[in-house]
């Protein structure tokens, strides 16, 4: 089966800011310690002060020192995510697409989206919760990591960078969409909404896909 435009596409979905309206899994995690202002500055310090991912992420290991699944799950639950996920993807892989979610965010977080449908889903490596080891930076993700992430799913899949489409919000995601044709910035902030294709503001992932699926008929 092939999708409105006759070949397979795999969707490329950011997490936060993207997948997560106006939050990040950084921030909501956070909030389950009481530690919303400690992460509001780093999240600052990352998107101002010029932080890098890695040491954003030994930063944030520290101030979660005392984390336990179950606010991790608490947090994945709490979420303000977009309504329709799972029924984009179910949409998409209908038509014999696939979808995947990379994200900068830790994977023990990421990868609970695997229950929601995605075909993959990739963060950063973080160590399992409760920790007990420190943060080995090379595993850690920065947007370039992103782009090579992308083309090792397009070789598993099947599909060229042509076959893909991107959403995303932020800078971060910059690179992907300079490499995917077809692009979503979704509630996205000034530096990426003029790179896209598409144009998103809402809380229904369904009215994203709605865009792409109109400009394939």
């Amino acid at each position: 089966m092939t999708t409105l435009e006759g070949r397979r596409r795999l969707h490329l979905f950011d997490l936060d800011g993207t997948l997560i309206r106006g939050s990040a899994a950084a921030v909501e995690i956070s909030r389950q310690l009481g530690l919303s202002r400690e992460i509001e500055k780093l999240e600052q310090d990352f998107l101002l002060r010029g932080l890098t991912p890695d040491e954003f992420a030994v930063q944030a290991r520290e101030l979660w020192a005392e984390l336990t699944d179950a606010q991790v799950t608490a947090a994945f639950e709490g979420a303000p995510w977009l309504t329709g996920i799972r029924e984009v993807w179910a949409e998409i892989q209908a038509e014999g697409g696939h979808c995947a979610v990379i994200s900068l965010s830790p994977d023990f977080f990421v990868e609970r989206l695997l229950e929601w449908g995605a075909d993959a889903a990739h963060g950063s490596r973080w160590p399992a919760v409760p920790f007990t080891e420190p943060i080995h930076r090379p595993g850690i993700l920065n947007a370039s990591a992103k782009v090579r992430i992308a083309g090792e799913l397009c070789a598993r899949f099947g599909v060229s960078p042509a076959d893909c489409v991107a959403y995303g919000d932020s800078m971060s995601d910059a690179e992907l969409f300079a490499l995917v044709p077809e692009t979503v910035a979704v509630n996205a902030d000034h530096h990426l909404a003029h790179l896209a294709r598409h144009r998103y503001s809402g809380a229904d992932l369904r009215e994203a896909y709605a865009l792409v699926r109109k400009s394939a008929a």
